[in-house]
């Protein structure tokens, strides 16, 4: 009995500390891709709880990072058991 109950609490350890990250390209432009970047991120708890100002948007993340001519934008999801991390991610000159 002992021994089921330390496999189930590994297992439960296991799942809380997994997490997976998918990144997936959403737009290509023809400008020139460059060498800056920006990225204009947000975090949800519990899947539900998000801040009041989310801005996922291009021009935030062209902005953050100083790009005027937008080459390339990646989406990126990074799932947890309690917080959920949003980013867009802007590469351009």
């Amino acid at each position: 009995m002992k021994k089921i109950n330390k496999i189930i609490l590994i297992a439960i350890g296991i799942f809380a500390f997994s997490s997976c990250s998918v990144t997936t390209p959403v737009l290509v432009t023809d400008n020139v891709i460059g060498e800056k970047t920006g990225e204009a991120t947000a975090s949800v708890f519990l899947g539900f709880i998000r801040p009041m100002n989310m801005d996922l948007s291009i021009q935030t993340a062209a902005k953050n990072g100083g790009i005027t001519e937008v080459g390339s934008v990646d989406y990126q999801v990074y799932g947890g058991l309690f917080v959920s991390k949003y980013k867009t991610i802007v590469t351009g000159r």
